[in-house]
């Protein structure tokens, strides 16, 4: 079953200013509106823009939690990824304005460590009470200020919840030694290598030895197709075995 989303504009790197004229913000908001379909990186180390090993095809992402445009995209990204039995690989990319993004990856990886779909499904609980959650912490998603005390305790607050939802106990502090918090940086670290400016930013990857083995989906509603192209593409390609991105 195809699901379409409304194409909305990305959070960029840069936090918008909080306090605009009706008149710029409706001029900002038409513009944005009109070019945020043109919006593509422009891809500096490519070498990560690969299926993990034993696949031919993935869908690769760049996502921040705290991002509202990341909430609308990831049902249509698990869905395309379940559809088309392809893997969805998602890289952490917390922009450094949003308050709580940063903690909820860390969050999301300590559940990892318990399993995958405990990991996947907080991820999907993050994305479907930010408003919650902001409200919570005080925040917004166009603050632009770091961490703060109330924040990380309304993310803290969340995760403990999820936690007992799913008989775990949450500890007070979940990466005592840092290990967490350095592979969310390592994935910030990536992205900047391949020239990430947005979240979310989403690509079709493949294993294409000939012409370019990635495409960027920039508009959403052309997901399905770019899936179905990649997977025409590779039709009776040996699966490679090689190094890919894979958490």
């Amino acid at each position: 079953m195809m699901q379409t989303i409304p194409v909305a504009p990305a959070t960029n790197l840069r936090p918008c200013p909080k306090r605009l004229s009706m008149a710029a913000f409706l001029l900002l908001s038409a513009l944005t509106a009109r070019f945020a379909g043109a919006q593509a990186t422009t891809v500096h180390d490519p070498a990560a823009l690969k299926p993990p090993p034993g696949s031919k095809v993935a869908i690769v992402e760049f996502e921040d939690m705290e991002c509202p445009d990341c909430a609308r995209a990831n049902p249509l990204l698990k869905d395309a990824a379940a559809q088309y039995h392809i893997p969805w690989v998602r890289h952490d990319f917390p922009l450094p304005f949003h308050a709580w993004s940063f903690d909820a990856a860390v969050y999301a990886r300590w559940f990892d460590t318990k399993s995958k779909k405990i990991g996947d499904d907080f991820r999907d609980a993050v994305f479907a009470n930010q408003m919650l959650i902001d409200a919570a912490g005080e925040t917004s998603p166009e603050t632009p200020a770091g961490p703060t005390t109330v924040a990380s305790a309304a993310i803290h607050n969340f995760a403990e919840k999820f936690a007992q939802q799913h008989g775990l106990a949450l500890p007070f502090v979940v990466d005592p030694q840092k290990k967490l918090a350095a592979e969310v940086q390592a994935d910030i670290d990536l992205g900047k290598r391949i020239g990430i400016e947005h979240t979310p930013t989403i690509w079709v990857v493949t294993s294409k030895t000939n012409g370019v083995p990635f495409v960027e989906v920039v508009d959403r509603q052309r997901l399905y197709q770019i899936i179905d192209q990649a997977l025409a593409d590779t039709k009776g390609q040996a699966v490679p075995a090689h190094h890919g991105t894979g958490q």
